[in-house]
């Protein structure tokens, strides 16, 4: 064959006419010898599209060599130019999904501020406002609960501050009894710490009996009135005698300030030491001790708390800004993940279509049908390469029926290559 002949070599460059180009294509794609960021440039925006244009030109020239004898040259030449117009929209949709791309990027860099901004807010504003949500929480489940904690503790208290006016009265009589009985003289240290817990129990069960006393007249039983009501004048009179009347004597000296020979006598102390009692536990009984004892009570006696007529209420929860935080966050993720399909979408939808478009080309040229039906609408499109598969040999008729089911599509293979293929993968 004479390659110097004028004709043969202008059909051999019609034919081969993407060899004119395609190198000086492929080096100004590439980009070698350009600035950095012009060469990172070409080879993001005119690499693939520039491989596709070649992959299109090469099946382009098979498939118009091949048009004689192909059947239906019509469709066929119809389905070259629709394959053509797929790559040019697949092209300019890849230029354009770059801007989308970074729209979608900046759009989710903004979501995930605006996420941490929210959650550093919601933390700072909880650390802030910690202690008067804690006291909130806590004032409301006092005031709202059926069991008495005020009068609870106001009745503690009570009883504190008696065991401490007590102790500091009575530290000197006890150090001067024991110091006769033992010889030795006590640090006063070692006296009032256990001084100050016999006096707290002494102070808290005269309010028990009181409360009992109390429970014995609403029974209306007389045995038990007259039990209990002996057992209160002891009660009276040990503290009387020993704590209000040492109280009273320590007051003397403030008497006498206002009058002159001032003699109060031991009637007169225990006369004052009595009606003290009597003012002091009337006024705390019915301030709260009548309401906070009977709940001491059956704290110790292990009988739990009974809560009379008592109306349920709503339980609040200490931390609300938490559940709309948590709220909040669960609506943003959600929202990120479908901003993070849609910019996984934007990232692999427009190159993958350049590449669909070139794979067109060549099973257009071999098979005359598209493998690919573009554009493609979402990531579901290309997920299913099986499906894909199949669907593209249904509608190229390359169908078979299982066998005993009549006649079969396609070609059958012949025996001796089916026995032959049989043994194979029995030996396998």
């Amino acid at each position: 064959m004479n390659f110097n002949d004028p004709m043969l070599r202008t059909v051999l460059s019609v034919v081969a006419f993407p060899m004119l180009f395609q190198s000086a294509l492929i080096a100004f794609a590439w980009g070698a010898g350009d600035d950095p960021w012009l060469m990172i440039g070409k080879r993001v925006l005119v690499l693939l599209p520039a491989c596709a244009v070649l992959v299109a030109c090469w099946a382009t020239v098979l498939s118009t060599v091949t048009i004689p004898i192909r059947s239906a040259r019509h469709e066929f030449v119809t389905a070259l130019f629709v394959t053509w117009w797929d790559l040019g929209k697949s092209v300019v949709s890849f230029w354009g999904g770059l801007f989308r791309l970074a729209v979608e990027l900046m759009m989710a860099v903004l979501a995930i501020a605006r996420v941490a901004a929210f959650a550093i807010w919601a933390l700072i504003h909880d650390v802030v406002m910690l202690p008067f949500a804690f006291l909130r929480h806590v004032a409301g489940n006092v005031v709202r609960s059926p069991v008495p904690w005020i009068a609870v503790s106001l009745t503690l208290v009570w009883c504190a501050i008696e065991t401490t006016i007590f102790t500091y009265v009575m530290s000197p009589v006890v150090i001067d009894t024991f110091s006769n009985i033992t010889g030795e003289t006590l640090k006063e240290s070692y006296v009032k710490i256990p001084l100050a817990l016999f006096l707290f129990f002494i102070v808290l069960g005269s309010y028990a009996v009181l409360s009992t006393f109390v429970d014995a007249v609403r029974s209306k039983s007389p045995q038990q009135i007259a039990g209990i009501l002996v057992i209160e004048c002891v009660v009276i009179f040990v503290e009387v005698m020993f704590l209000y009347r040492e109280f009273v004597d320590s007051l003397v000296p403030w008497f006498a300030q206002y009058s002159a020979n001032f003699e109060l006598g031991i009637l007169g102390t225990i006369g004052i030491a009595v009606f003290a009692w009597f003012g002091i536990r009337s006024l705390s009984w019915f301030l709260f001790a009548a309401h906070g004892t009977p709940t001491i009570m059956a704290v110790i006696q292990g009988k739990g708390i009974e809560s009379r007529g008592a109306i349920p209420v709503q339980r609040t929860r200490m931390f609300e800004m938490s559940d709309a935080f948590w709220t909040r966050t669960q609506q943003d993720a959600a929202w990120m993940r479908q901003r993070a399909d849609s910019l996984l979408s934007s990232l692999m939808l427009p190159p993958l279509q350049i590449v669909a478009a070139a794979i067109n080309f060549c099973t257009l040229a071999l098979l005359n049908k598209h493998l690919f039906s573009l554009p493609f609408e979402n990531m579901s499109a290309i997920n299913y390469s099986e499906k894909q598969v199949r669907d593209f040999r249904k509608r190229s008729g390359f169908q078979t029926q299982p066998a005993g089911n009549g006649a079969q599509k396609g070609r059958r293979l012949d025996p001796e290559m089916e026995d032959s293929l049989t043994a194979t993968v029995s030996d396998v």
